[in-house]
């Protein structure tokens, strides 16, 4: 418990200072250990990269058992400290919500990704009813001194309405979850300079924001004012890639350059896990 205390506290105060906080997401034992060796103060989980590990898609379809145990792997691996990705939380009443958020809290990590679109990837789940979740997940969590609640809301990603709405319900959005106990609030799929910036400014709270092709660099984002960079399954699917051109490689000109190009050595890879 004092481990996790203290792993809470130092993930929590990373929301709170000068530069944002550079959140890799990890999706096994080995991707954590490199972020961590790299030297990232914490590390987040991404549930597709995890879900494609494990063999099913993105959207709450690969066991939750085998979620948590990926997560409990993950842990286990490096010292940092770990928020695991657990997209709408895996039931719909708060009640089911705290129970998957308790089952986190058992593997040692010390937060969580809650989206506000619905299990079935259709919606956005009412915004009352999403604030009641965060509410109980925060409750049940000592008082809100164990999980920090990243509140993700997809209103920009899913493209939820008349694009001249979106700004103002995602606003409404964050700020109602803020209120809720939220501790950072998550808009993905945002990545103009003008909408971060405003965003920033009408938040009530630290804002995250996913970065991939077309975000600002870190530096641009630290001066707009944005508290927390995620790369979400970026990581997994850049593997993926690579993983692609050696396959091509090998089966259409013989040759290793994509395999051998960058590889960790066998010994430099073993170890990353020794005691």
């Amino acid at each position: 418990m004092s481990l996790s205390t203290d792993r809470f506290d130092t993930f929590r105060q990373l929301h709170h200072q000068d530069d944002p906080l550079l959140l890799p997401n990890a999706w096994d034992a080995a991707s954590a250990r490199l972020f961590e060796e790299a030297g990232f103060p914490a590390i987040g989980t991404t549930s597709a990269g995890i879900a494609f590990s494990l063999g099913f898609p993105d959207g709450e379809q690969a066991p939750f058992a085998e979620i948590t145990a990926a997560v409990a792997r993950i842990v286990r691996a490096v010292r940092v400290p770990i928020s695991a990705d657990i997209e709408a939380g895996f039931g719909d009443a708060p009640e089911e919500i705290v129970r998957s958020c308790r089952a986190i809290l058992e593997t040692g990590a010390v937060g969580v990704n809650l989206e506000d679109r619905s299990r079935d990837r259709t919606r956005l789940t009412d915004i009352a009813v999403q604030g009641e979740r965060i509410q109980a997940v925060k409750q049940a969590s000592r008082g809100g001194d164990a999980l920090v609640v990243n509140a993700r809301t997809d209103v920009f990603l899913a493209s939820i309405g008349a694009p001249e709405t979106r700004f103002d319900e995602t606003v409404r959005r964050c700020n109602a979850y803020r209120a809720a106990g939220a501790d950072c609030l998550f808009v993905p799929g945002v990545t103009d300079e003008e909408t971060i910036a405003r965003l920033v400014r009408v938040i009530d709270g630290p804002l995250n924001i996913l970065a991939g092709a077309g975000t600002p660099p870190v530096e641009r984002l630290a001066s707009l004012g944005v508290a927390r960079v995620s790369l979400g399954s970026g990581p997994m699917r850049a593997t993926l890639g690579l993983l692609r051109r050696i396959a091509k490689e090998l089966l259409e000109t013989g040759t290793y350059a994509a395999l051998t190009s960058g590889a960790i050595p066998y010994d430099e890879a073993n170890r990353l896990f020794s005691p």
